[in-house]
């Protein structure tokens, strides 16, 4: 497994950024995948998404400061992926960090977890620009 991190400022409080960032929206800000179905949990939220045939669904929870989230078992593009969403106070704004782990679960793991990651790390970057775009 690879971990990857990218944070950014951006320029509104963090109760209105925590209100931007919904199951829902954050999928949307990453932009590899297209939101189908949203369902309440117990838990939280079960996110079913997909592209170019193929589905996946992630499982969300509210936390004190963000959000955290992970792929339901092998169902999508990694072995496995668990990303959190954390947003603080900052210079009159917000600093939103995203921090997720990632596997492809291949036979060579130390040249496709490095892919795998590369990859997360373009959605996390892609995510934080739309939401200081957004709110």
């Amino acid at each position: 497994m690879r971990e990857v991190e990218v944070s950014a400022f951006v320029p509104a409080s963090p109760a209105v950024v925590k209100r931007a960032l919904t199951p829902e929206t954050v999928v949307d800000y990453e932009g590899s995948f297209q939101v189908r179905q949203v369902d309440s949990t117990d838990d939280g939220w079960t996110v079913t998404a997909g592209a170019r045939g193929l589905t996946m669904r992630l499982d969300f929870e509210e936390r004190e400061d963000g959000l955290y989230y992970r792929q339901r078992g092998e169902e999508g593009p990694f072995d496995a992926m668990e990303t959190e969403v954390a947003v603080d106070a900052a210079d009159e704004g917000s600093r939103v960090t995203m921090r997720s782990t990632v596997s492809l679960g291949l036979p060579v793991p130390a040249l496709s977890d490095r892919v795998a990651a590369w990859k997360r790390r373009g959605e996390l970057r892609r995510a934080l620009d739309a939401l200081a775009e957004d709110v």
